[in-house]
């Protein structure tokens, strides 16, 4: 692959917040920890406290995360080295798509493993593992459980409810698959040997990243969740991350920034066997949002010492308890996941958790061989796949007409003829100079008609370059949402196996540009 990069500014794709984050900007500084830059890290390894009982919980958790699945020399190294105190992790962390849902999916854990190799060669005293943290407790299935690829789109339904990690690859799932037979072999073999979604995906990623040694950890994990229990008890009764991330969110608020995510008093699910609802703090006690479970305050604190399993954290907490029991240096994700830890530095100082290094993931768009053809026709640079296309319609149009098809001199003429008719007609009589001003007008919309027919005229005659970039429109944004947010990887994948190890090449976690990836070499 070639790789072009542009500036993200100029793809009209991104959130001024994220982009004033990424540019440094000065207001927003007092919200993280760490620029966004290489040389953030000597800091953050200085700061990360994360003791050998940490340590201990965490590589026993692992263990038995995989203890019934392959591994290779990478993956079981890294998961040894954790348990010494120069081992750091980087981490991205994403919904158990079907088939990996979105082609930014692979992309994220690309990032994240190209920036521990980066990690490595800089700071070479220490050893830095990459991660992905599947959201296993995630509850919204409609999110994941369909794909799209070539237009069409593939869904599973179920009728499962709970935590998605724990749905059964039952009956409807293995007449869904059948509808994709043409998946590659690493899918198939994942779905059709396990019994439960976060297994397949567990070892769909490990058999396209194991070599790479990236560990996979599952937070719905009993052990890792006995080590948050004095947050989950604060924000059961304290309510301090609510406050901490409301007056964060009021602040940024003020400096014009929109709230990505949306604290509650209380930041906790209630988890269990086809259960993930809402906890909520009532006159008496705690209720479960959508059953009959009720708690008093006593059975409340009595059932988190017992068992922290059923509480699972929301956004608001989530990346609170991956900072808790992972030794993370840093978090990779999309512009709406960067932006939104903003608002969350003050929960992180209270509970004296060390803020991690906030860095977006790489952003791609590939360009197919029926792409780059198309932009060489229309002798299009890469900056061009992101304009607007009906905007580019009306420049392209307007520079190519045969002939002025705004009839701006006509325009000019006739306008200039009534005004001055009308200011010697209004020596005749006053009236007469309105009179004339209308017919102006009535003459303006009769040239303006007339010049939306040449327009037409003119489209006709250069249907086929704009049948060109309306093409490579469809192809690169899908849907009018970019590719990488739209389209699977076996759009690439199917014809190019060697796809996965080409990004790895290409991908560079601290070059925030967006790259267009060419099939040229």
């Amino acid at each position: 692959m070639k790789k072009h990069c542009v500036e993200l500014h100029k793809t009209g794709q991104f959130s001024q917040f994220f982009l004033d984050y990424i540019g440094g900007k000065k207001e927003l500084q007092p919200f993280y920890a760490h620029a966004p830059k290489l040389e953030s890290f000597k800091q953050a390894i200085e700061q990360k406290t994360f003791s050998d009982e940490n340590r201990k919980v965490l590589v026993e958790a692992l263990h038995s995360q995989y203890a019934n699945q392959e591994v290779s020399y990478a993956v079981s190294s890294n998961i040894k080295a954790l348990a010494s105190e120069g081992t750091f992790t980087v981490t991205t962390g994403h919904q158990l798509n079907l088939f990996t849902g979105p082609l930014y999916f692979i992309y994220k854990i690309v990032s994240t493993i190209n920036l521990a190799k980066k990690l490595a060669e800089t700071y070479p005293n220490y050893k830095f593992v990459p991660v992905y943290w599947m959201a296993t407790e995630d509850h919204d299935f409609d999110e994941i459980n369909y794909f799209k690829l070539d237009g069409k789109k593939y869904q599973w339904n179920s009728d499962q409810t709970g935590a998605v990690g724990d749905f059964e690859l039952d009956k409807s799932f293995k007449e869904f698959l059948k509808s994709v037979s043409f998946a590659p072999q690493v899918f198939l073999d994942a779905y059709s040997s396990s019994k439960t979604l976060a297994e397949a995906v567990r070892k769909y990623v490990n058999s396209l990243f194991g070599e790479e040694g990236l560990l996979i950890v599952d937070g719905d994990d009993a052990s890792l969740k006995r080590e948050f229990t004095e947050v989950i008890l604060s924000d059961l009764f304290k309510h301090t991350p609510f406050t901490k991330a409301t007056e964060a969110t009021e602040e940024l608020e003020e400096l014009g920034y929109s709230s990505q995510i949306f604290p509650r008093e209380v930041n906790l699910f209630y988890l269990d066997k086809g259960i993930r609802e809402r906890i909520e703090k009532m006159d008496s006690g705690f209720g479960v949002v959508n059953t009959e479970l009720r708690f008093s305050d006593e059975e409340m604190e009595a059932l988190v010492e017992s068992n922290p399993e059923r509480f699972s954290p929301n956004v608001v907490l989530r990346p609170l308890y991956q900072e808790t029991i992972l030794p993370n240096l840093a978090y990779l994700g999309g512009p709406a996941e960067v932006v939104y830890w903003l608002q969350l530095k003050s929960v992180f100082d209270h509970f004296k958790t060390p803020f991690p290094v906030l860095l977006p993931r790489n952003f791609a768009l590939l360009a197919n061989e029926k792409v780059q053809r198309k932009m060489q026709q229309l002798n299009w640079s890469v900056e061009d796949l992101f304009v607007d296309v009906e905007h580019w319609k009306k420049t392209f149009v307007k520079a190519e007409a045969s002939m002025d098809i705004e009839l701006t001199k006509q325009k000019e003429v006739i306008s200039a003829l009534f005004d001055m008719k009308g200011k010697e007609a209004a020596h005749l009589e006053k009236t007469l100079e309105n009179a004339f001003e209308a017919g102006k007008m009535r003459s303006l919309k009769i040239i303006d008609q007339m010049a939306r027919k040449l327009r037409k005229a003119e489209e006709r005659r250069l249907h086929t370059q704009i049948e060109r970039a309306c093409c490579i429109q469809e192809l690169v944004k899908p849907g009018g949402s970019p590719q990488e947010r739209v389209v699977n990887m076996m759009q690439f994948y199917l014809a190019n196996p060697d796809l996965i190890s080409e990004l790895l090449d290409c991908f560079d976690p601290l070059d925030f540009r967006m790259m267009v990836l060419t099939n040229e070499s």
